[in-house]
């Protein structure tokens, strides 16, 4: 193995026991990731919230046995082979060790931390379109049509974990067409590499159509109740903290692409980040959508600054370049990561709140972050969900009804009684049992509200089981409530709800 491999090795290595620090034991998985695991036991060809490519992940961590170890362990192998990418790139760009060191240490110390603790189509999404970006650059430097089709399967494996890729070719395709590279849609293979990614994606495209495109409405749904929301302002600060530790080598990347004759070929690279961007802004994407541009800007810094700094004083330079993303990291490792206890977060609130911090999406100020109240509740939560069946289901069949999906996924999750919980709510929709005539019912509600006198009107007796106490969790007051021996057929009354949701979805 060349010296070079064993410092990427290395790296490697350094991101999988960074990821795993990074969560304190007191938290647990964060609800869109119980959602993706269950998507796991119901395998198809698309999700009312997402592409199938998750599932298959999740489908593996189950046969694995479906710890947490390998939970978080894709989400950290996407991130590890997004920097590896990143080498190879500057291997073809032929940089230097140090250029590869640099970047390195720069996609290791960015956004992808956080984004890599999470199960969720992210991570891949950020690995595919680097990957997609090497092909280009192949191709670009070797002209072999081999590089058009293995850009068309990336392609549309990207599609298939998540629709975002569609920014991709929206933003360079125009900024292809406007360079010398243009010459690329002449070379009949591209279209050859195109009618591959279709059939990849066909499946999917049968499936939308078969469930009448639920991503038009989950998009519509997105753009009325979220994105209206997003600050452009906003966005593009975010952009520029997402890898603040090498922000410079990104902006040397771009400088040299436009400025510097040895990146000429390569110069529609700088019109697609321009043209990316301003979509993303257009659409008032979400600022995470953006990510996957970046790395391969960090790997074209990188390469033109191994140049720049390899003469005279400039020497002396290089230290500063590799220790800056380091320095940098280490206030976000105590401030960013949920790797302190909530109890430690409390007690040191000034130091969190200065940074708006604790600030949720409701305006206020809370104890802990956000996302990490999202991680904390959903095992007290199944804990008393498995008391009230145990006892329940020893009269019947018991249905169990959730507000929410994280609710669901988490009680699914964390079961040992092998509860399958339900809910109106995301994909769980699809997948209710109604071959099954259920006598009880455990409804788990995210506020009381005058449950016990409607939904108790139709059982014999009803009861308030408890709620979730944890203090710091986002799913705190959510209470459960236990019905016994119902008066009429619960099927009933679920198929005429999923029809009206259902429709309210397709219309």
């Amino acid at each position: 193995m060349k010296k070079d491999y064993w410092i990427l090795f290395l790296f490697v290595v350094a991101k999988f026991v960074l990821q795993y620090s990074l969560i304190a034991p007191e938290y647990e998985l964060q609800r869109d990731e119980y959602l993706h695991l269950d998507q796991g036991y119901h395998l198809a060809f698309g999700y009312l919230s997402v592409p199938p490519v998750t599932s298959w992940f999740a489908w593996l961590i189950r046969i694995l046995g479906g710890s947490v170890f390998w939970v978080k362990f894709f989400p950290a192998l996407f991130g590890a082979l997004t920097m590896v990418v990143v080498w190879k790139i500057i291997e073809e760009l032929k940089g230097s060790l140090f250029a590869k060191v640099l970047a390195s240490l720069g996609i290791l110390f960015s956004i992808l931390l956080r984004l890599n603790t999470l199960f969720q189509p992210n991570s891949l999404e950020v690995l595919l379109w680097t990957l997609f970006f090497y092909i280009l650059i192949k191709y670009i430097n070797t002209e072999k049509v081999k590089w058009l089709y293995w850009a068309g399967i990336i392609f549309g494996f990207g599609v298939l974990n998540k629709y975002n890729i569609a920014f991709l070719a929206l933003g360079f395709i125009p900024a292809l067409l406007i360079s010398d590279q243009r010459r690329i849609f002449s070379n009949k293979h591209v279209y050859g590499a195109a009618f591959l990614t279709l059939i990849i994606v066909l499946p999917n495209l049968i499936w939308q159509y078969n469930n009448h495109f639920p991503v038009v409405h989950h998009m519509k749904e997105l753009s009325e109740r979220q994105l209206v929301n997003v600050n452009r302002f906003d966005f593009l600060k975010s952009q520029a903290l997402f890898f603040i530790g090498v922000a410079f080598v990104i902006v040397a990347g771009l400088y040299a692409l436009l400025f510097d004759s040895s990146f000429k070929k390569y110069r529609f690279f700088f019109w697609g980040y321009l043209m990316t961007i301003a979509l993303f802004m257009y659409f008032r994407a979400k600022d995470y959508y953006a990510i996957g541009l970046y790395p391969v800007y960090v790997a074209f810094g990188a390469a033109y600054l191994g140049v720049l700094l390899d003469k005279g004083w400039k020497r002396f330079l290089k230290p500063i370049c590799i220790l800056h993303p380091v320095i940098l990291f280490i206030p976000q490792y105590n401030l960013l990561f949920p790797n302190k206890s909530p109890e430690f977060i409390v007690s040191h609130q000034d130091q969190y709140k200065k940074y708006g911090l604790l600030r949720w999406e409701d305006g206020k100020d809370h104890p802990i972050h956000q996302d990490f109240a999202d991680m904390l509740g959903w095992k007290e939560l199944a804990q008393k969900v498995d008391k009230e069946y145990s006892g329940l289901s020893k009269t019947g069949n018991t249905l169990v009804l959730c507000d929410n999906y994280g609710q669901a996924g988490a009680i699914n999750y964390y079961s040992k009684l092998g509860i399958k919980a339900v809910s109106f709510n995301a994909d769980y929709i699809n997948w209710f049992d109604l071959s099954k005539k259920y006598k009880n019912l455990i409804r788990v509600k995210d506020r009381p509200e005058d449950e016990l006198e409607k939904t108790g009107a139709f059982f014999k007796k009803s009861l308030l089981v408890g709620s979730v106490t944890n203090p710091f969790a986002r799913e705190n007051g959510t209470v459960i409530f236990g019905f016994k021996e119902a008066k009429i057929d619960i099927r009933n009354r679920l198929e005429d709800e999923i029809k009206e949701i259902k429709w309210r979805i397709n219309r």
